[in-house]
């Protein structure tokens, strides 16, 4: 084809709004290549692969600086039509298919084949008909060049998950042309023997010449099946290895490695904390979590102190909540101050004592249409029956009380906004992270679980929701779990990091611990597969 590499991105910068996202960053992916783009959230992966498929939200936002070559031609995409027309395909992590239609429906979609017939003659192409015949020959070429056994006319709707990613796969291979393809974290959702499966189809496709970026934190996998690998960390271009070259240890340090940096500073501490004081026990705990199962976890977490779970994406660190929560389906004994939970039951942790601030905010932790009063109230109203006036049988909603406290909670977490009766959908990430918080605490838990507590808010927002969070602790005592993606901000808050790796507890480390003991526990090495904590 006459060119070494398929794609390079040479020096690519994106600034939103003053805040520099990309900075001087590179990508060079070869013809027939697996390539790995690793790195934290927020390193800057999803924007250089919105800058690669002419997004709006690029060019709406002042485009970028840098330069991109496609098969040794320099190009500005300007649309992802125009992308696909060049010969860049993309596997989403979210199924992009129409349940309600057959299998060759959903791999032809937007590149249907008609035939022509006497009306289509008379009055125009628009009364042609769909050549069926066809474009299932086309379906089943395409099905077959990834070794899926399924037939090219049933529905989509009922199928299993790992069948319905490989039908993206084969519609993106059914396309003329096709040079490049994206995998964005492609084994998420996946089974183990359906990922397995994938990474096949992978090396597969790889052999046909078309290069690949795959896009995963499982470090394992990259080992597997890549054959290089570029690292972002903040933003910035970290190393473009061959993995032959490399090992899992070194590639968890190159995404991690940084000096830390105090988001919350809070110098009093007057806590003494004991091993022999257990606020929550967790014990042999499973959590079927698609994309973040837990594997049999048992941690042990002190009363009073702030316990930080980290690891990277979809090693089952968000799960451990979810399942305590009864948001899942969990088995294992989880024990408050010395009480069993009934984890089949939603709403038992809840009822004992813990509040959840789900990573799920607008999915999960709000109403979005119904009022800021409305959302911070509703848990409270459920679980204990406060804001109400209780006569006999009759329930009557305090809206007096109700308003006087959300009023409370604005002004002490600073929720930016018109007032109570404000839907919850018209605020900003940030203002409705802290609404989240305020359902929580309204609660008066005993523990406090805040998953993604910063996910998708600003600077500001971030620090003072963090430092709210340790004065909460050291003023009122709370036990106060914190799952995050964010090493750093773990690091800055938290007496003890358990680091969660294929759903088992690899270690659990000092908040001071050398990056070299992060990296080793985010790459899975485990001093067993119970720690005691």
């Amino acid at each position: 084809m006459g060119y070494d590499f398929v794609l390079k991105m040479d020096n690519i910068s994106k600034n939103y709004y003053g805040n520099r996202v990309l900075k001087d960053v590179s990508l060079t992916v070869k013809q027939g290549e697996i390539h790995a783009l690793m790195g934290e959230n927020g390193a800057g992966k999803s924007t250089l692969m919105n800058i690669l498929f002419g997004m709006p939200v690029i060019h709406s936002t002042g485009g970028f600086e840098g330069t991109v070559e496609f098969a040794s031609d320099k190009v500005q995409i300007e649309s992802p039509q125009q992308a696909m027309e060049i010969g860049i395909g993309m596997v989403h992590q979210e199924f992009m298919l129409v349940p309600g239609f057959t299998v060759t429906e959903n791999i032809k979609i937007g590149r249907e084949i008609s035939k022509p017939n006497i009306f289509s003659n008379m009055f125009g192409k628009n009364l042609e008909l769909l050549d069926k015949k066809t474009m299932e020959k086309d379906a089943r070429l395409a099905l077959d060049t990834i070794g899926l056994n399924i037939d090219e006319y049933v529905k989509v709707a009922g199928l299993p998950i790992g069948y319905m990613q490989f039908i993206e796969i084969a519609r993106e291979i059914d396309k003329l042309g096709i040079k490049l393809l994206v995998f964005d974290e492609p084994t998420a959702v996946l089974t183990e023997s359906e990922a397995a499966r994938l990474l096949e189809i992978m090396k597969l496709i790889a052999s046909k010449g078309i290069a690949i970026i795959f896009i995963t934190h499982r470090l394992d996998e990259v080992m597997e099946v890549a054959d290089s690998l570029t690292i972002l960390r903040d933003g910035e271009f970290i190393a473009r290895k061959l993995v032959k070259e490399t090992n899992v240890i070194e590639i968890a340090k190159l995404m991690i490695g940084r000096k830390v940096e105090k988001l919350v500073e809070f110098e009093e501490d007057n806590r003494v904390l004991s091993d022999k004081d257990i606020a929550l026990s967790i014990e042999d705990f499973y959590v079927s979590m698609p994309g973040e199962a837990v594997n049999g976890i048992n941690l042990k977490i002190r009363k009073g102190e702030i316990f930080g779970i980290g690891g990277l994406a979809g090693q089952g660190k968000i799960g451990i909540p979810n399942g305590i929560m009864g948001l899942y389906k969990s088995i294992g004994k989880v024990s408050f101050f010395g009480k069993e939970l009934e984890l089949s039951k939603l709403g038992n942790a809840l009822e004992n004592g813990i509040a959840f601030v789900s990573e799920d905010r607008r999915g999960v932790g709000l109403l979005l249409n119904e009022s800021i009063e409305q959302n911070i109230v509703f848990s409270a109203i459920q679980i204990k029956n406060e804001f109400l006036n209780i006569l006999g049988p009759i329930k009557l909603y305090n809206k007096r009380k109700a308003n006087n406290h959300t009023l409370d909670m604005i002004k002490l977490l600073d929720i930016r906004c018109t007032g109570p009766n404000q839907a919850v959908g018209r605020l900003s990430g940030g203002n409705q992270q802290k609404v989240c918080l305020a359902r929580a605490l309204t609660m008066k838990p005993k523990l406090l679980i805040v998953s993604e507590p910063t996910r998708g808010i600003d600077i500001g927002a971030k620090k003072l929701v963090l430092e709210y969070l340790v004065r909460l602790n050291r003023e009122q005592g709370m036990t106060i779990i914190v799952v995050s993606s964010e090493l750093v901000e773990l690091r800055s808050m938290c007496d003890r990091i358990a680091i969660v790796s294929n759903g088992k507890l690899a270690d659990i480390l000092a908040a001071d611990a050398q990056d070299s003991d992060f990296g080793l526990a985010m790459a899975g090495s485990r001093k067993g597969d119970v720690v005691d904590a």
